[in-house]
This record gives C-alpha cells, structure tokens and sequence, in this order.
C-alpha cells in the first residue's frame, strides 16, 4: 500500500513527523503520546472535559466571527464540529495523558488539532490541509493554553458535582428512610466502643443521612464557586491578542453553548496564576469523602459477626466473602467505598502540593489538579451510587439482637443519676460488671427505688430524647 494512503505528513516547530491518516489529531498530539505515556488515563477518560473544551472553542469561534476575526465559513465549521463532539463523537481522538507537562498545552492542541482537522472535512478539504483552516491560527484565536484549560476544567468538573449532588441527595433519602424504618428498633449506643447510653437505630441512620445531607448544598457552593473563569486573558492574564470585546463576548457565548452561568473573574492575571478555588473543591471532596468512609465504618461494624459481632444489622450479601472459608460474606460495598475515600484524601494531598508550586505568572502543574480533581469527583459519585443502590436500600435490623444488648448493658444505669447521684449510680454500674447481675436487680436489691420507680425511669423508649415536665419525650 501507498505510503502516503497510511500516513500525512504535518510539521511544527520541531520539524515533520508523519501522521497516521486515520486520525483526527495531528502532530503535536503525536508527540505529546510519545512523551507523556504515564498515567495510561487519556483525556478522553473524562467525557465532560473533552465536552467542555469543545464548548469553549465553540464559545471563542463565535466571538471571533462576531469581532469580524474569523470567516464565516470557517466559524460555522468549527461550531459544527464542536457540536458534533458535545454530543459525544469523536471523543477517542482526545488520547494525550492526563499528566503532562506544558501546563496543558498538550490537550488545548489536541482539541485544537482534532476540531480543525474535523472542521475541515465539513469544510471539503483533506486532513492536514492546514492552509485553510490551522489548528493555531483558527480554531486557537484570540486563545491560550493558559486561559482555555482552567476555563474548561472549571466547566468539566461544575458538569461533574451537578451529578455528584444528584448522588448525594439520593444516597442521604435512602438513609432517612431508613432512619424512618428503624426508628422503633432500640439499641445501645456507644462512645469509644463501650456502651453509653439507649438509642434508636433509626436516630442512628437519621443521623447518617443528616450528615450526608449537609455536602449537598456545599457541594452547589463549590459549583458557584468554579465559575468564574479567566477566558479571554490568554497567556498571563493581560488578554495580550485579544480585542476589548472578546472577552465578554466570548463567555457570553459560552453561557449560552454551555447553560452554566459563567461570569469573567475580577483579575485575570490573579485567575491565571491563582489555584485557590480549586483547593477549596479538594478540601470540600476530601470532607465529603471522610464522611462517607465513616458510615462505611460503622456499617461494617454494626454488620460484623454474624455470631461472634455486632450483629445488629444485616446487609445485603454481595458475593462469597471467601475462598477457604465456606459461607462467609464480607461487607464488600463499604469496603469498596472506604477505599474511594482513601483515593479522594490522597488526591488532596497531591492537589494541595501541585498548588503549592505555582510559580509566577502561572501554575504548570495544573494537569495533576484537574486529573485528580476529576478523578475524586467521579469517585465519589460512583461509590455514593454503589452504597446506596448496592448496599443501604438492602439493609434490615436484627431487632431482637439491638433489644438483648440494651436490656444487659449497664449504660441504662446513666437515667438514674438524677436521682441517685453519680457516686451510687458509678456503683451499681461497678457491682453490675462484676456479678454480671441487671442494674434494675441491684438498685431494687439495695431498695434505692421501688420496681414501680425503676420501671419508669429505665423504659428505654423515655431515654431517646430530652424529657419535657409533663414527661412526655420530645420526638
């Protein structure tokens, strides 16, 4: 076969390379395979990112063709292309590693390269026919790397958390109907694993799904926070190739192509350089996921046994828990999810020191921020998805085992201190675990209280709340 029916040739600033005919990316991308071959994650991997650079140079096609910049033929073949890779097309050609040097000049030409080559097919020409339409020229005007990516990093990841708080919402409802299904189930509650004081497992769950319930609307402020972008400040922030109206005219634009209602930031120079926002999205991840590695931990707990554990819970059985011990079944959802957590508070880490490094005018280790950004985010959606679907709506309560530990254990003895003090309360509880014998046995014993005293002080179901006068407890 024809050599030049395998292979185009294409040149930039290093010289000529020949590029497989088949492909949609050019030579810069080439290159960028051959020398970021590292994490094996190609962008493509995110599907919002590529999503979103594909609105942005949609966004700055129109404003230059607005500013009289960009033919029209050449605009409208570059919003057509773009549209065809929001809508999910050609997603397998956006290949560079998601770790890179270059700030991430490697993917703004990726995305440049494979638009203009796609732009140019609608166009009637051949791949690499750059004189018509070029990759810098064209499809980069008025653009860098610099301004480009952040904008549609922020983009990718506030597409990533409206999906994240989906997630979270759905998994903190399944855990207050929980909450509501177990509320007449009691228990004994525990602090540092010793027995403290009756509770209900539903106020348990309910506890879960409030805590849980608390990163939704964090999750909404971090997406608020992401918005404001510095497109349209090319390089360093002084918008140096650009005319006065582009920047605003550009994220109209982009507004409109993408829904989100992105606003210009303050300083573009401070934008540029400035990983702030990100660090803040890192640090609410990292809350989130500490959180949710929690309740795995207790679940795993309240699950553990069946005979020589807790045994308070049951969840669901996922799959044989063992190739040599026949019948066992390990808690493998919430194993799975601590382990995203333990993803997600290492990716902070490497956040936190890729931020740290800026230097000057602009931070080159931008790429490990948005990979492992978009990697938490995708995480923990994931794992708040598996939990909920997999595991929480599957629970069931083993009401006679909660019953059995709270009528044994001494921490029914706390609801006497009003009225016998803590020094004799300390003492039936001491008598109690030495004898093994009830606290009610002993306080009737040494007659401190009359059964009748007893009985309704130690109802469990009085000790779930504060009291009011009329000895109702409150709900």
């Amino acid at each position: 076969m024809n050599d030049s029916a395998l292979y185009r040739v294409e040149k930039d600033l290093l010289g000529e390379r020949k590029v497989p005919a088949a492909v949609y990316y050019g030579v810069q991308t080439l290159r960028a395979l051959e020398n970021f071959n590292i994490s094996g994650i190609p962008i493509s991997h995110f599907p919002d990112l590529v999503t979103a650079l594909a609105m942005v140079k949609k966004a700055c096609s129109r404003a230059n063709r607005d500013l009289g910049k960009l033919e029209q033929a050449q605009a409208d073949a570059i919003a057509r292309a773009c549209d065809e890779i929001i809508a999910g097309e050609l997603h397998s050609e956006f290949c560079v590693d998601m770790i890179q040097g270059g700030a991430g000049t490697s993917t703004n030409m990726n995305s440049n390269e494979v638009i203009a080559n796609r732009s140019l097919e609608l166009l009637g020409q051949n791949r690499g026919e750059y004189e018509y339409l070029h990759p810098n020229i064209h499809v980069n005007m008025s653009q860098s790397t610099n301004d480009v990516y952040p904008t549609a990093l922020r983009l990718a990841m506030i597409f990533g958390l409206q999906q994240l708080e989906h997630s979270t919402a759905a998994l903190r409802e399944s855990l207050a109907e929980k909450g509501l299904e177990f509320r007449a189930v009691l228990k004994m509650g525990r602090t540092q694993l010793q027995d403290a004081v009756p509770m209900s497992l539903g106020q348990e769950f309910s506890a879960f799904a409030t805590t849980i319930g608390e990163e939704v609307s964090r999750l909404r402020e971090m997406a608020a926070l992401l918005m404001e972008v510095n497109l349209g400040g090319t390089a360093i922030g002084t918008g140096l190739n650009t005319e006065a109206e582009y920047r605003d005219l550009a994220i109209a634009h982009l507004r409109e192509v993408s829904g989100v209602p992105l606003a210009p930031a303050e300083d573009l120079v401070e934008a540029t350089s400035d990983m702030g926002g990100f660090v803040l999205l890192s640090g609410m991840l990292k809350r989130t996921a500490i959180k949710l590695s929690k309740i795995c931990n207790d679940l795993r707990l309240l699950s553990s046994g069946p005979r020589c554990g807790f045994n308070e819970i049951n969840l669901p059985q996922r799959q044989p828990g063992s190739s040599i011990m026949p019948g066992k079944v390990n808690p493998v959802i919430p194993e799975a999810v601590n382990q995203v957590a333990f993803t997600v508070i290492g990716n902070d880490t490497a956040i936190t020191m890729a931020a740290e490094a800026g230097q000057l005018q602009l931070n080159v280790m931008e790429p490990l921020i948005g990979y492992k950004l978009l990697e938490s985010i995708r995480y923990l959606g994931a794992a708040m998805e598996s939990l909920r679907r997999d595991c929480v709506v599957g629970i069931t309560a083993n009401e006679a085992v909660c019953r059995s530990y709270l009528e044994r254990s001494i921490g029914l003895v706390t609801a006497l201190n009003p009225y016998l003090g803590y020094g004799k309360t300390t003492t039936i509880a001491q008598r109690a675990l030495e004898t093994g014998r009830s606290v009610a046995e002993l306080v009737i014993e040494e007659q401190l209280m009359t059964p009748e005293e007893l009985e309704k002080l130690l109802r469990p179901e009085a000790m779930l709340g504060p009291v009011l006068r009329e000895g109702k407890v409150l709900a």
